[in-house]
């Protein structure tokens, strides 16, 4: 059974950081391209940033270029978001995903995700 567990959410004042992991198990995480995607409530689910099976690839938004940056463990099977300079509109709850193909990651959807985390909540106040 395929297991993906996000942490490290909490309340952060605006120009703080924070640190999310994700930690995967029941699958072999190192031929997973992974992601991390985040929704406020009213609006579709977005994606923040993308990163390939090696590392050697990573992908952002527009919005959070500059200031988050993701990276993986293959052998700790856990991939990371670390989030700077962080702004009330990232206020949002923040999923992780896998995907076999990366196709979704290299396009930036989330459409074709293979697995979700159940998500992690982040609160940024002003």
């Amino acid at each position: 059974q395929v297991q993906l567990v996000e942490s490290g959410g909490g309340v952060v004042q605006a120009g703080g950081s924070l640190r999310l992991s994700c930690a995967a198990s029941g699958l072999t995480f190192s031929s997973y391209g992974m992601g991390w995607f985040r929704q406020v409530p009213g609006k579709e689910r977005e994606f923040v940033a993308g990163i390939s099976w090696s590392g050697s690839s990573t992908y952002y938004a527009e919005s959070v270029k500059g200031r988050f940056a993701i990276s993986r463990d293959n052998a700790k099977n856990t991939v990371y978001l670390q989030m700077n300079s962080l702004k009330p509109e990232d206020t949002a709850v923040y999923y992780c995903a896998a995907d076999r193909g990366m196709t979704s990651i290299r396009l930036g959807t989330r459409d074709g995700m293979d697995y979700w985390g159940k998500g992690t909540l982040v609160t940024v106040s002003s």
